[in-house]
């Protein structure tokens, strides 16, 4: 029997999408987006000095092929990504016509999204008045505040106090198929919220928005606001089995780790751990450590997205890099004979791009367990696939196999 360990670092892509300039920060095209290239580009020139120094230092992702990876998919420079692969390398494209969390997990998971998910208008209110009036009732309110595409530290700095003084849920979106809601811990309530979101979410399921996400903080106006670790999505269930349904209707136990959960709506997942990325890592080495022979590990390591690339915060970003690149090393000396672990991505969010949306990216294929060579460039759905051969399941969706055989 085997074991495999699926890992998902959330935006850390490698340029060269073939359709990147159909897609959209404000009124530029995501052309020439490469989230680590600019990355390795900034630190090379000192421009990411902030809490660490000089060129970027991933030893243990770039021997595995990142920096090949990267070249294979943009032809763009990185600097000191230069390493020889010791490990089986490749760079994948995505079909899905989005670049949000869900389409890049689905379609990791095998299931290329079979419709185009449902946005909001930038410019004017974003939410119809129908809608409204359906998440104010929901509420027990007589409105909600925001209304619109923004930031969501900056939208609680802004409105914050009027939402604990007036106990209006503030609501909000992205350039993402999602609707947000932010709400004071303690004022209006963590379990409200969730409640709130988990009776909008099939509404706006119907209208096929990805996904509606609780976000709580916690805070005052006078010391400022904080989001807190309470974050909870609600996504569409995806219409087809996918990966993890694959190995549990074959015996096999599935672990979630991160967001996955929430992803999936724990279709096909066994246990779930959540944490910060820290925490991850830490469950992470517990199930190389624990898990079940012939079990899949999915993982979402999310900080890389949410802290830092929508931020577009360049040092931040960089040191998430090096801190993940020196765990994971720890990881892969953990695992056995038979296990495989795959590190890849769901799509990029190049923090030195304008604007604070995604960008849309191919994604670093990195295999450890399998043996070393190029893989050359491969579809999202190829991963699933690979990890249903590497554990003898059946694969339902349309990718095929990049292991050697």
């Amino acid at each position: 029997m085997a074991r495999a360990f699926l890992v998902v670092m959330d935006s850390v892509g490698i340029g060269g999408a073939p359709d990147a300039a159909a897609y959209f920060n404000k009124d530029l095209p995501d052309l020439g987006a490469n989230t680590v290239a600019h990355i390795a580009q900034a630190c090379a020139e000192g421009r990411a000095e902030e809490g660490r120094s000089g060129p970027l230092r991933l030893p243990v992702l770039d021997g595995l092929g990142l920096g090949a990876a990267l070249r294979l998919a943009s032809g763009q420079p990185a600097p000191g990504l230069a390493a020889t692969p010791t490990g089986l390398w490749g760079a994948a494209s995505e079909v899905s016509a989005g670049k949000d969390t869900p389409s890049g997990h689905w379609e990791l998971a095998g299931l290329p999204v079979p419709w185009d998910w449902s946005y909001f208008p930038e410019e004017g209110p974003a939410f119809d008045a129908e809608l409204v009036a359906h998440v104010a009732a929901a509420a027990g309110t007589s409105g909600i505040l925001g209304n619109c595409h923004a930031s969501g530290t900056s939208i609680i700095a802004d409105l914050g106090a009027e939402h604990m003084r007036s106990g209006l849920p503030i609501c909000y979106t992205s350039a993402d198929s999602v609707f947000q809601i932010a709400a004071h811990e303690e004022t209006f309530g963590l379990e409200r919220l969730l409640t709130l979101c988990a009776a909008i979410a099939p509404t706006l399921h119907a209208r096929k928005v990805g996904r509606v996400i609780a976000r709580p903080f916690v805070g005052t106006p006078e010391a400022g606001f904080t989001r807190t670790a309470n974050r909870r999505d609600y996504a569409i269930t995806p219409p087809a089995p996918i990966l993890t349904d694959w190995v549990q209707g074959a015996g096999g136990r599935v672990h979630g780790i991160g967001k996955i959960g929430d992803i999936f709506s724990m279709q096909g997942i066994d246990t779930l751990k959540k944490g910060t990325d820290a925490e991850l890592m830490t469950h992470l080495a517990a199930a190389v450590d624990t898990a079940e022979e012939g079990s899949l590990t999915f993982a979402n390591f999310v900080e890389f997205d949410s802290l830092y690339g929508h931020r577009r915060d360049l040092s931040g970003y960089a040191r998430a890099l090096e801190w993940f690149d020196s765990e994971i090393g720890k990881i892969i000396a953990r695992l056995r004979a038979g296990d495989l672990l795959i590190l890849t991505a769901d799509h990029g969010n190049d923090p030195s791009w304008p604007g604070t949306d995604h960008t849309r990216e191919r994604v670093p294929v990195l295999v450890a367990g399998a043996g070393q060579g190029s893989l050359g460039l491969v579809a999202f759905a190829d991963v699933a696939a690979s990890v249903a051969a590497h554990l003898g399941v059946p694969s339902q969706g349309p990718g095929r196999s990049f292991l050697p055989a």
